[in-house]
């Protein structure tokens, strides 16, 4: 979709000018693999004018396979952002509906065909959200890959600006049945399925490892999920954050490294943790590194710009080794 933002700390008010940008969740998480080395196809659908046509070529520089993106519709979905800093949050302003995907049918998609030659499908929460099409679009592509053996991670990725908690919970109790890989924010498990971590309070920065550690456990019993990865923002202010994440994997609990974070730009961080932990576990690493990779990653995307995390694997991976000086490389 299309990310328009004032420029730099600017409030919407103030602005008389927007930054132009693409992102999204399942694009963002196929650009940080892209930059990897991984090999990537992203699925979507775009209408066929020049705003699709940048969209698409948004992946493109970037190596992502957009051969499977269905052209057509009428337009692009929006989304506005207002960077927050010290104690004032970031605001986002959708403008979504009647976007080409969100009215797209589910026979335009050939999963089978779209399928061929993969090993791994991720989706995140915010398409099924933006409409039952979508939803059934997801469906779709769950069942297909299901049959086929691929392995599926989810980011459950709840937004309350998109649909309510009682349908986000219909919904993906609904998908989730498909996931193995599920990943969450310290907020998502309560907000779609009711499932609190004890002796947390999000808004204040308190968080509890062993009340994530319960969550995971019962999002693996209702739904047999075999991994379940969960980012850990302790928000300082808009501007600093901790930043760390769990992975319960085969009745093991694995805890990261926690970085203190000065937050250039925090859109697409979970992505670039979902990204990270796809890219350890399809390169062999063990559970441990996998997740120190992700989140060594996603706390890199906060020092970037944009949607799309510009790092490559072996930055992430001097970070994740203890480099975390941020001195000049010559």
């Amino acid at each position: 979709m299309l990310r328009l933002a004032p420029q730099g700390y600017y409030r919407f008010l103030q602005a008389d000018s927007y930054g132009a940008t693409y992102g999204g969740g399942e694009a963002n998480v196929a650009v940080s693999l892209a930059n990897y080395g991984m090999d990537v196809k992203y699925v979507t659908k775009l209408p066929e004018h020049e705003i699709g046509q940048a969209g698409v070529n948004a992946l493109r520089r970037y190596g992502v396979d957009t051969t499977c993106i269905v052209r057509g519709g009428n337009r692009v979905g929006i989304y506005y952002l207002e960077k927050g800093a010290s104690q004032r949050p970031s605001k986002v302003i959708y403008d979504r509906a009647g976007s080409a995907i969100a009215e797209a049918d589910p026979e335009e998609f050939d999963w089978n065909k779209i399928f061929q030659d993969v090993g791994w499908f991720h989706f995140t929460g915010i398409t099924p959200a933006l409409s039952d099409k979508a939803a059934q679009i997801c469906e779709q592509a769950c069942k297909v890959a299901k049959e086929k053996g691929i392995t599926i991670s989810c980011d459950l990725n709840y937004r309350k600006r998109l649909w309510s908690r009682d349908k986000a919970q219909e919904v993906m109790t609904r998908l989730c049945h498909y996931v193995d890989v599920c990943i969450a924010n310290e907020e998502d498990a309560e907000d779609v399925f009711g499932i609190r971590a004890t002796d947390s309070d999000v808004n204040k920065g308190n968080l509890d490892k062993l009340g994530y550690v319960e969550v995971a456990e019962k999002l693996s019993e209702r739904f047999g999920f075999k991994e379940v990865a969960i980012t850990l923002r302790e928000s300082i202010s808009a501007s600093n954050n901790n930043w760390s994440a769990m992975l319960y994997c085969g009745g093991e609990v694995y805890n990261s490294n926690k970085y203190s974070m000065t937050i250039v730009d925090r859109v697409g961080g979970g992505d670039s943790f979902g990204a990270g932990l796809i890219y350890g576990e399809m390169n062999g690493y063990s559970p441990q590194d996998r997740l120190e990779f992700a989140v060594a990653a996603s706390c890199l995307k906060h020092s970037v710009e944009g949607d799309f995390n510009m790092v490559n694997a072996d930055e992430v991976r001097n970070l994740m080794n203890g480099d975390a000086s941020g001195r000049v490389k010559r």
